[in-house]
């Protein structure tokens, strides 16, 4: 029986620890929104640190509390550095968060996603299409191997993509998140749909990839299940205070990483989701 009592509580918890804590997590990510995940993580309460170097990805892989990895716009280097890390994390049994953006592009890109097959990413993050994809290239239930992304952008709802997590989230171990109009989040077991957001919340460059950054603070503090989901309901609550009070792109941004810093541990484990079994 699930207990959506216990699951809050450990949700309140994972948000006093960052706070009180200040983890570190370490991120390698797409140059677009480099800067504006950097400022989500300090928002919600944690230390960022960016590189593209596989010297100090491996660094990093080490000395944070976990660790980002986004597919997103590539530097030829990246080839090197995702792998060393990747590697140095599983080594380390320390977490880490992988954000498969723009699947299904390039050779070099798919090729790096199927090799992190092995290596277990905590928590996935992605749009319905990246997941879908993803599952696909990995051989698991719910995939498609051509993907249907446009872009960044996704083209299946989220939805679509249920069996798909379920099967990565079975695979990996860890958890899920399929962000959407409203998102889910999965252990493989348990299937959390949180709701909230803005719609400004697509008119922004890096709504999604900060997100993937928050999931890596709060996966230092917790489990990868109540990690993500704590993630996404801060996210949640925080762009609709942000879209409820500005009527542009740029002011909701500004405002946005405002009420990520503002939102109290009882804010988000009371920001609306619904549980069900797999």
């Amino acid at each position: 029986m699930i207990n959506k009592k216990d699951i809050k509580n450990q949700m309140i918890q994972a948000v006093k620890t960052v706070k009180q804590t200040n983890p570190m997590a370490g991120s390698i990510t797409n140059s677009v929104t480099i800067n504006f995940v950097a400022n989500a993580q300090l928002a919600v309460g944690g230390s960022a640190a960016m590189v593209y170097l596989p010297d100090e990805g491996e660094f990093l892989a080490k000395a944070a509390g976990a660790t980002y990895i986004n597919t997103g716009t590539f530097l030829p280097i990246y080839e090197e550095t995702l792998l060393r890390t990747a590697k140095v994390i599983r080594s380390l049994g320390k977490p880490w968060v992988l954000d498969p953006v723009a699947i299904g592009i390039g050779s070099l890109r798919n090729q790096l996603l199927q090799e992190f097959k092995e290596y277990k990413p905590n928590i996935i993050r992605g749009n319905a299409s990246e997941i879908i994809a993803l599952a696909g290239q990995w051989g698991l239930d719910g995939g498609e191997k051509v993907s249907n992304t446009r872009g960044v952008d996704s083209t299946d709802s989220v939805s679509a993509a249920k069996d798909a997590a379920v099967a990565l989230a079975k695979w990996t171990g860890g958890a899920v998140a399929v962000s959407g109009e409203t998102d889910l989040i999965t252990d493989g077991s348990i299937i959390a749909r949180s709701s909230g957001g803005s719609h400004f919340m697509e008119k922004i460059t890096g709504a999604g990839c900060s997100l993937g950054g928050v999931v890596a603070i709060y996966a230092t503090a917790t489990s990868p299940f109540i990690a993500a989901l704590t993630a996404t309901a801060v996210y949640n609550i925080a762009g609709k205070r942000a879209g409820d009070k500005v009527d542009g792109p740029a002011s909701f941004q500004i405002q946005f990483l405002d009420e990520l810093y503002k939102a109290t541990a009882d804010d988000i484990a009371n920001n609306p989701f619904e549980l069900t079994e797999v």
